[in-house]
């Protein structure tokens, strides 16, 4: 290496290091932050991408990089002569609930479509597609006929009475489906949605696939539609509280983005009036990630989609610290706060649409949001979107990250079977039902297996946590958690290197 090309780095790591400094950036600062750099970024986003591997049934492939999890659940469906292998558990559980792992590809897909060029720059985005593909594979496998999906697999009542790692597990593997007959159409349309959505994601690079998963998302739209009837044969684990009306507009928005048929966007608008203003985005309600989509549109030139704009733009103002307008309210360190059960699962989602407006109004050149009496521009709204994402990897009350395997300090004790029970590799023995329970559920040790990337439920109204495997409302993670923070970290990715850009630009003359 020449003189030349060594005093070359030297200057530009001389501007790193004086941006770091500047910006008090270390790899741990006094809070116990892990630094807020492209690198802790990038290090989120694929730690939480990598958890999904921890969370895959079925058997393993040999790129499987999570190696205290085994081959699980190899005769899913055999009692109807369906093959159910694969997919995910949707939690801490060996279930297979198809409607959330539905939403979470569905989440998992969007951020794909949406920053593919941030998640593409850190080399994530095949990790990204295989997490996906993991997840279509199932519902097209699931995806019987024109008019039968299986939505779940396990008994979950049965489940939740065994702490088994799943390669142990001997609970019933009892199915459940849908029919014309017998309708689920939020399973249906949900399933629509993540089908519709990932053929975006492997147009380009998998033609034919790509065609199958969006012929398979039509045919389960239409029995979403055609048979309407509310899924709720996987309560009370999850129940419909919203009705289906959201998922189906959530599904004929993904179909029209996809398909670019208009049919779909004549059913939007056949049906706006099903649209409301929502109080949050999850699993059960779908009305705010539609209204997104469709804003979207309207900000694209499509005028006749004015009321999902103005029905998102009041979820936003909802959220957003300082707003005039009817808010959700926020812990004293500022994390949102709907409601106890698991709410880091609602930040993660809000914080997606968040980032998702603001480059929508970026795009469209619009300076900002009107809410009340307060205006916010994009960078404002993106801004809180960050300190969100901040607050989850560290930067609160208690000092640590709500990511296990990140930063200095993490849960621990996570509720979660496989990841308390040492691996087969570590431990070949079986540990029984009962045996689960008395020798590590309720151990005080921490887990034997760090479950990298996963993500909790989080603190209480207060900003307080506390470490224990039995406090499932806290302590336990899922899969739809995990796929809206993917969605929430991409975008900041660009951000960090748009700073260091314009601090580069800045600065270049005085080095």
């Amino acid at each position: 290496m020449g003189q030349g090309r060594i005093t070359r780095l030297g200057v530009w790591g001389l501007i790193l290091w004086h941006f770091l400094a500047r910006n008090k950036v270390t790899a741990i600062d006094h809070e116990g932050f892990c630094s807020t750099t492209t690198f802790a970024y990038r290090d989120a986003l694929g730690k939480a991408i990598l958890f999904f591997e921890g969370q895959r049934s079925g058997k393993l492939p040999e790129s499987q990089r999570v190696k205290w999890r085994g081959n699980s659940a190899l005769s899913d469906g055999k009692p109807e002569n369906v093959n159910l292998i694969g997919g995910y558990y949707d939690a801490g559980d060996n279930v297979k609930f198809g409607w959330p792992m539905a939403y979470s590809v569905s989440l998992l897909s969007w951020a794909a479509v949406e920053y593919q060029r941030e998640i593409s720059s850190v080399n994530q985005l095949g990790y990204l597609r295989g997490a996906i593909r993991w997840g279509t594979d199932f519902i097209l496998r699931a995806h019987t006929s024109p008019t039968t999906l299986y939505t779940q697999v396990g008994d979950g009542n049965a489940d939740h009475q065994c702490w088994e790692r799943p390669e142990d597990m001997d609970t019933p593997r009892t199915l459940y489906r849908i029919t014309s007959d017998s309708p689920g159409s939020e399973a249906a349309a949900e399933s629509a949605a993540a089908l519709a959505a990932a053929s975006i994601v492997f147009k380009k690079v998998d033609s034919i696939y790509s065609s199958r998963l969006l012929n398979h998302s039509k045919s389960l739209f239409e029995f979403a539609d055609k048979h309407r009837g509310s899924y709720q044969a996987s309560c009370p684990f999850y129940c419909s509280y919203s009705g289906y009306q959201d998922e189906l507009l959530w599904a004929a928005a993904w179909l029209y983005k996809a398909s670019e048929d208009n049919k779909y966007l004549d059913y939007v608008l056949s049906n706006q009036g099903w649209s409301q203003v929502a109080s949050e985005f999850s699993w059960d309600n779908k009305f705010a990630g539609a209204q997104m989509l469709l804003a979207k549109e309207f900000f694209g030139g499509n005028k006749q989609l004015s009321l999902f704009k103005i029905h998102v733009e009041s979820f936003v103002c909802a959220l957003m610290p300082e707003s005039s307008s009817v808010r959700i309210e926020t812990t004293p360190g500022g994390l949102l706060y709907i409601r106890d059960s698991s709410n880091l699962q609602y930040v993660t989602s809000a914080t997606l649409l968040l980032f998702l407006y603001s480059k929508t109004l970026n795009t469209a050149h619009i300076n900002g949001l009107q809410c009340g009496s307060a205006h916010f521009s994009a960078s404002q709204i993106s801004a809180f979107a960050k300190s969100q994402v901040d607050y989850i990897l560290g930067k609160n009350p208690m000092k640590m990250s709500y990511m296990a395997g990140f930063g200095s300090k993490f849960p621990l004790q996570i509720h979660h079977r496989g990841a308390s029970i040492p691996s087969i590799g570590a431990h070949p023995a079986k540990v029984s039902c009962n045996d689960g329970y008395s020798s590590y559920y309720h151990s005080s040790n921490p887990n034997p297996n760090v479950h990298v990337g996963a993500i909790v439920g989080g603190p209480d109204s207060n900003d307080q946590f506390k470490d224990l495997r039995t406090d499932y409302s806290h302590a336990e993670p899922t899969t739809y958690m995990n796929a809206a923070f993917v969605g929430s970290v991409a975008p900041l990715l660009a951000q960090s290197e748009q700073e260091y850009l314009h601090f580069f630009q800045t600065n270049r003359q005085n080095y």
